[in-house]
């Protein structure tokens, strides 16, 4: 057999099934590839003692005749996801060693199903970036580079360690989460394939919270099948999250494959935004072509509040941040402030040092547009115009069973370059944000390469709680694309 390491999550557990290779064989080969890979900064803590003992579990299960659907198949898992007893950080200082006394919901679905933990995967602090520097451990680095150069480039934010481990074969596939974009822009970053499933398909319990109403957790993984397999036991309803969806999980990689014949796709002129790469705009053209080509029919729809989606986006998430946050101030766990000389100074202090500059900007900009003279200008506008983008995905969905845009509007960029000017940083959810307010599934699927020899995806969104035919198109564009491009391993 060809380098463990390389198999997808489905010819793994395959391996695994029929006894070819044991899950402490490709849990070795994994925990061996995570220390090479350690230039790439996509963990922020290993795991192998409990990878290995957990894999030996599940080999004693699968020798009894037992095993889950995940059985023995290592993963990554972002550092936003609680874990019994393993270090949670949410990519910040401020939670220091913070090791919790018990485990989030779809981590705990994922060991129920047989699913090894290799580690805890980067990302940036409270998942508050769009290129993963904005962690207290430091930035990811993409495994790709650019045809001919040796510069750094970021593999997305905030789940970048998600991606760049998914990327360079360093798991078999990661959790991740999506505020405004945080799995599918850096899946198309990194030529893998992210989900964001309807807001409450999975559960928020235990996952350190940004943005109440907008946070949803998904996989990464390197095909819309594995993803598919991912879903399937990360979602379900729980009645610990009064958000959660009590609704049925379904075998979501069974529609990978069905025909898509038939299915009204829509392409949004709004997402025609000014100073596009021509490279993103002909990939564009290009996946409209190859759904034709699967019997799809293509209708243009409008999405007339799009260009809003953005300005209320930093209204809404930032002001649920500052309400989220307000609960690290150095009493019950994390960092405290050592000399301070009064309660006040605690308070004042450890949130001072434990945050980073961004998380901070954020609170500001939170607590300002709730505070007494501008909630009704700031706030109760921006969840006026959220409603209205919500209402435009619905008039679209009267006409089409899901739509195709781009994912992001450019392929990767180089470290340090675009993090200067936050408000740069910010459009590159142009594309993904209104999903997220409108509460919708959407899918990142790598379509091709750009000039310099990177990754990019196309985006589909569709009707909430109807992710299989997201699959369904997902593994028609997979399979018309035909992505095989792999990032070289230059970090060996």
């Amino acid at each position: 057999m060809s380098d463990l390491t390389d198999l997808t999550l489905k010819a793994a557990a395959d391996a695994i099934k029929s006894r070819s290779v044991s899950s402490v064989e490709l849990t070795k080969a994994f925990v061996g590839a995570v220390e090479a890979a350690r230039p790439l900064n996509a963990y922020v803590l290993e795991t192998p003692e409990k990878a290995l003992a957990m894999a030996a579990a599940s080999d004693d299960r699968i020798a009894r005749g037992e095993g889950g659907p995940l059985e023995g198949l290592p993963l990554g898992i972002k550092d936003l996801f609680c874990t019994e007893g393993v270090r949670t950080t949410a990519g910040s200082k401020i939670l220091g060693d913070f090791k919790p006394t018990y485990e989030s919901t779809i981590t705990s679905q994922l060991w129920r199903d047989g699913a090894v933990m290799l580690g805890k995967l980067n990302m940036d602090e409270f998942a508050m970036g769009s290129s993963n520097e904005t962690s207290a451990h430091g930035p990811v680095v993409n495994p790709w580079r650019s045809r001919g150069s040796n510069r750094k480039l970021t593999p997305g934010g905030s789940s970048g360690g998600s991606a760049a481990a998914v990327a360079a074969n360093i798991c078999l596939g990661a959790t991740a989460t999506d505020t405004g974009g945080s799995i599918r822009q850096p899946a198309s970053f990194t030529g893998t394939v992210g989900v964001k499933p309807t807001y409450g398909r999975c559960s928020r319990w235990g996952v350190v919270a940004f943005a109440s109403s907008l946070d949803q957790a998904g996989p990464i993984a390197k095909t819309v099948t594995d993803a598919g397999m991912l879903l399937s036991s990360m979602a379900g309803h729980d009645p610990k999250d009064s958000t959660s969806l009590n609704v049925e999980t379904p075998d979501f990689a069974s529609f990978v494959g069905k025909s898509v014949k038939g299915l009204r796709i829509g392409v949004p002129k709004e997402y025609r935004v000014d100073g596009m790469p021509g490279e993103i705009d002909a990939l564009w053209e290009q996946g409209v072509a190859w759904l034709k080509d699967a019997g799809c029919e293509i209708v243009e729809v409008s999405l007339p509040h799009t260009k809003y989606a953005l300005p209320a986006y930093y209204i809404v998430a930032p002001a649920e941040a500052s309400s989220n946050l307000a609960r690290y101030d150095g009493m019950r766990y994390g960092l405290r402030a050592t000399d301070a000389k009064s309660l006040v100074d605690v308070y004042e202090m450890t949130r001072a040092e434990g945050f980073g500059a961004e998380v901070k900007r954020r609170i500001m900009i939170g607590t300002y547009v709730l505070s007494a003279g501008y909630y009704d200008a700031y706030y109760v506008k921006a969840l006026k115009v959220r409603t209205r983008i919500a209402n435009d995905f619905e008039q679209a969905f009267a006409k089409v069973d899901a739509l195709l845009t781009p994912t992001a509007p450019s392929a990767a960029f180089g470290l340090g370059e675009a993090s200067a000017d936050p408000v740069a940083m910010y459009l590159n959810d142009v594309f993904t944000v209104p999903v997220n307010l409108a509460g919708l599934p959407g899918i990142s699927v790598p379509a091709g390469l750009d000039a310099l020899g990177l990754p990019l995806g196309l985006q589909l969104i569709g009707r909430p709680l109807d992710e299989g035919t997201l699959f369904s198109l997902g593994g028609a564009l997979e399979q018309a694309a035909g992505f095989k491009a792999k990032a070289e391993k230059w970090w060996v």
